[in-house]
């Protein structure tokens, strides 16, 4: 998987009038979970964007007070009506510990369902994939070589080496349905054969 660096300058005080005073100058107040003590820093907001702003999901190798750390983004607070960065809480990573990250889903191939005029419903995005770090992959490739008018690929039709999905079994995650030109057509169809 991809890995970002950015690197975070420690806070002395910890409070809302502080944070306020940090995101004046254009910083984002930040804490890193996982290790043994929380660590409390602020990072630049234009260092977020690049992994913040993406379909992309990335490590991110974090630098704080000469202490570099790999972790990923655990939470993000955004401002509700600015959209603007309020707070970011960071994971520790642990080489030894599985860590659950939601991966993109990436479709290959080309659908006979869609080439005889369906219509192809993408209904989830990203999967839960619960993995030890190593073991992450940047998307998840579903083929949808295969689909028909009217079949689907659900969660439980993957198999994947070393991941364990954890979106329920059944939920669907591409499918192809009738389109309305395609039902026109066999209406009309049908209609012409009386």
């Amino acid at each position: 998987m991809k890995s970002i660096t950015i690197s975070g300058s420690p806070r002395e005080n910890v409070g809302k009038r502080d944070a306020k005073l940090l995101r004046y100058d254009g910083k984002v107040p930040a804490v890193l979970y996982g290790g043994e003590n929380q660590t409390h820093f602020a990072v630049s907001v234009t260092d977020l964007k690049p992994v913040v702003y993406t379909p992309v999901v990335h490590f991110i190798d974090l630098e704080v007070a000469g202490k570099k750390t790999q972790a990923i983004i655990k939470d993000i607070q955004f401002h509700p009506l600015t959209e603007q960065i309020l707070h970011v809480d960071f994971l520790q990573l642990d080489p030894k510990k599985p860590v659950t990250i939601e991966i993109p889903i990436r479709l290959t191939g080309t659908s006979p369902g869609v080439k005889t005029g369906g219509k192809l419903v993408l209904k989830l995005r990203k999967l839960r994939i619960k993995a030890l770090p190593k073991d992450h992959v940047d998307n998840i490739d579903v083929s949808i070589e295969s689909l028909e008018v009217g079949k689907s690929v659900r969660v439980g039709d993957l198999k994947l080496e070393k991941l364990i999905i954890t979106n329920a079994v059944e939920d669907t995650i591409v499918s192809v349905t009738t389109s309305r030109a395609l039902r026109q057509a066999e209406q009309e169809a049908a209609t012409g054969k009386k």
